[in-house]
């Protein structure tokens, strides 16, 4: 039995999407590498968004495996925010 004082672990996924098929993860990691994960992207500009069960889905994922069709709508809505706010559309992906 897991003991329930035990500290959450810190998890961190990137996707990569290219415009042409679905995303992939394109880092995964826990704690310090979750750390660098974030510091990577905040260096980059890169949006961030917090939602620890949708992380801990994705971390279940191999590196450049795909999404699951199930999480397409999710991840969809978090891109196209992601492109919103920093002035860019969908078909920017693959520039």
């Amino acid at each position: 039995m897991a003991d329930q004082d035990q500290k959450q672990r810190e998890t961190a996924v990137a996707l990569k999407y290219d415009g042409s098929r679905a995303p992939v993860v394109a880092a995964s990691g826990l704690d310090e590498v979750a750390e660098e994960i974030i510091r990577i992207a905040r260096e980059h500009d890169v949006p961030l968004y917090e939602n620890a069960e949708l992380a801990g889905v994705l971390a279940r994922l191999d590196l450049a495996e795909e999404i699951p069709e199930t999480l397409y709508r999710v991840i969809a809505e978090i891109l196209a925010f992601a492109f919103h706010i920093q002035g860019r559309t969908p078909e920017d992906a693959g520039s």
